[in-house]
């Protein structure tokens, strides 16, 4: 990667790079020649991983074997996370997926083994921590079938969200297409103390940018405020960037990555890359196409919401805002984990605030869920008694996997439509997210302060502030959380299948009376004319999902074309991907002109050149407009 930057695209550029700019071209299929232009180029890469949650692997497993090709091109792995639903307990609720899930993970297991792919179990946990604690390095540019991948950012790489389709093309040794991004620069300075924490980085973050402000971009943080950040928190900060619409986000090389690496067995790649930790940070005096300054010395905690990630709160003004909006006040369930806040550090910060409520005799005054973030995380905190201080505290440990946090959470406490209000250390709260009341308000924080707030059971209770009355009816305060990162992990059960060498023999298991899964057919291949007198379908079409079926159903159904005033960029892939023309309106106006039923035409296509500008002919009253071919 180093080599291909030195020798090809430096020269070229005659620039200093950021360390995004450094990853990112590091792995052009061909640096000597690529156009490189942030924010206009597409940039065809060769990304080092790839990973697949289970949701998502099942399609991109489907396609990959109507490929033909007999194994995967780069080391892959799949799993299992996103299929548990959150109802009573860890084991009763694995139970009850595996059996739920059968034929789900039966496919994916055999599929795994035929083609080369590593399989993590169900339980074995959130696929973010699990790449974190296991593949992620400084350097890497990997792609996950899944909008948090950015987590990997925490160890120095660049790690991205993508569509199914995406991951096959690189499973399949094909190069991945990028629109170069653009380089946001967070210059961080002072550092972290009390109750502030590295989840009030990205909520300030949040409120700054607000949730399109990293589009198209990758935020890259760095200063000597980063050296007060843990490898875990430095995830937690990457992880939420996809809340900002950020392609991906990213931290320098230091010694807390140094140590994380070491501690969860990787000591060789912790040596090299202390060799080469020089060109692991950004160049100095490089460019960034927005700067932003947050001096941590001054950070307070925060809190963002309710339905949207943006909208940011300090947590000593949260409560009276609350009841200025007439938001519900009083929490009913607080919840810690997701991919974002569950590592080893995360449940140690809250349950040393747990534990001071149980040294004065109090419990939760709300409901409250665990949720560790891999089996290593869970077996750790069982062993070292963290486990057991946040179920004393009135708290439910769920299975190791994404739960409510992705709506996936049985929950039986409000009836639908009943106004209340949850506190999580998730990501995403949008409306329904949870639990799909709409009437649900959600507010995200750090765990620390999730626990705080859900043992005195009220949004308005600043913990740095306010007092708590004990047991014998004494006053207390909580003092600031503190906790071990990097203990001596323990590995707890062993839920990883390895491919086997040889996977031919292998038979993958996809019942022909299925009803969840089917293997595919190709569609068929477009003939090379014009697509004239073509009927609208729909008009205010919603887009944005990573599932490839967003682009599959509609391509299934004959659609032909999707033209918008513009696209999310997993979305506009995976149509491209399907054989769907992603088109933009060059002049966004001329949506008005288009009535659901009329027909229209798109000529020019004989002969395609990729990008070139595309007449529509649109027959309601002889309308004529242009839109750009997104290829």
């Amino acid at each position: 990667m180093f080599w291909t930057v030195a020798t090809m695209v430096c020269p070229r550029l005659n620039h200093p790079l950021t360390l995004a700019e450094k990853v990112v071209y590091g792995h052009l299929e061909d640096p000597q020649s690529q156009d490189i232009e942030r924010g206009s180029s597409y940039l065809r890469l060769i990304p080092d991983r790839v990973a697949m949650q289970d949701a998502t692997a099942q399609m991109a497993m489907l396609q990959f074997i109507s490929s033909g090709l007999p194994r995967v091109s780069v080391p892959s792995t799949i799993h299992c996370d996103h299929l548990i639903e959150a109802q009573t307990g860890s084991e009763a609720d694995l139970r009850r997926a595996k059996d739920i899930n059968k034929e789900v993970y039966n496919f994916l297991s055999t599929a795994s083994a035929k083609y080369g792919v590593g399989f993590w179990n169900p339980g074995s946990g959130i696929i973010h921590q699990i790449v974190l604690e296991n593949y992620a390095f400084p350097g890497v540019l990997l792609i996950g079938t899944d909008s948090h991948t950015p987590n990997g950012g925490g160890l120095g790489g660049v790690c991205i969200g993508v569509g199914g389709a995406d991951a096959v093309d690189v499973m399949a040794g094909l190069a991945w297409e990028l629109k170069c991004p653009k380089v946001i620069g967070i210059r961080l300075t002072g550092s972290l103390k009390g109750w502030s924490s590295p989840k009030d980085i990205i909520l300030k973050v949040a409120g700054i940018l607000t949730v399109k402000g990293g589009t198209g971009a990758i935020v890259e943080y760095h200063g000597p405020g980063v050296d007060s950040i843990s490898c875990t928190g430095m995830a937690t900060i990457c992880n939420m960037g996809a809340e900002i619409g950020a392609t991906t986000s990213i931290f320098p090389y230091n010694h807390s990555m140094h140590n994380f690496l070491k501690k969860t067995g990787r000591s060789e790649i912790a040596d090299l890359a202390d060799d080469y930790k020089d060109l692991l940070v950004p160049d100095e005096n490089c460019r960034y196409d927005r700067l932003v300054e947050i001096n941590l010395d001054e950070l307070e905690p925060h809190i963002n919401g309710p339905f949207t990630p943006d909208l940011a709160h300090k947590v000593s003004e949260v409560g009276s805002v609350a009841e200025q909006k007439g938001w519900p006040t009083d929490i009913k369930v607080g919840l810690i984990g997701s991919c974002t806040n569950s590592s080893y550090e995360d449940m140690g910060r809250s349950a040393s605030v747990a534990k001071q409520a149980l040294d004065h005799g109090l419990k939760c005054k709300s409901s409250f869920t665990v949720t560790p973030g891999s089996e290593q995380i869970r077996a750790t905190i069982e062993r070292d008694g963290y486990a057991k201080i946040l179920s004393d505290v009135g708290g439910v440990v769920l299975a190791n996997a994404c739960g409510p946090c992705i709506g996936q959470w049985d929950r039986k406490d409000v009836k639908m439509g009943e106004k209340n209000t949850i506190v999580t250390s998730y990501n995403r709260n949008f409306t329904g997210r949870n639990d799909a009341n709409p009437a649900t308000h959600a507010f995200v924080t750090s765990p620390e302060i999730v626990t705080a707030m859900t043992i005195a059971g009220s949004l308005k209770f600043n913990p740095e502030t306010d007092f708590l009355t004990g047991s014998d009816g004494q006053k207390f305060k909580l003092n600031s959380p503190n906790a071990e990162e990097l203990p001596g992990f323990d590995p707890g059960v062993d839920t990883y299948q390895a491919p086997p060498a040889d996977g031919s023999g292998t038979t993958v298991n996809v019942d022909s009376t299925s009803q969840r899964l089917q293997l595919l057919s190709p569609f068929d291949k477009w003939n090379g004319e014009d697509l004239e007198d073509m009927v609208v379908l729909i008009k205010n079409y919603g887009e944005g999902s990573s599932r490839e079926h967003a682009a599959l159903e509609p391509r299934h159904l004959g659609g032909r074309a999707i033209i918008v005033k513009s696209f999310a960029r997993i979305h506009e892939t995976n149509l491209k991907k399907q054989g769907l023309l992603p088109l933009t309106f060059c002049n966004p106006a001329d949506y008005d002109k288009i009535i659901p039923d009329d027909r229209i035409s798109i000529v020019g296509l004989k002969g395609f050149s990729p990008g070139k500008v595309r007449n529509i002919f649109y027959d309601y009253k002889r309308h004529f407009f242009q839109v750009e071919c997104l290829f």
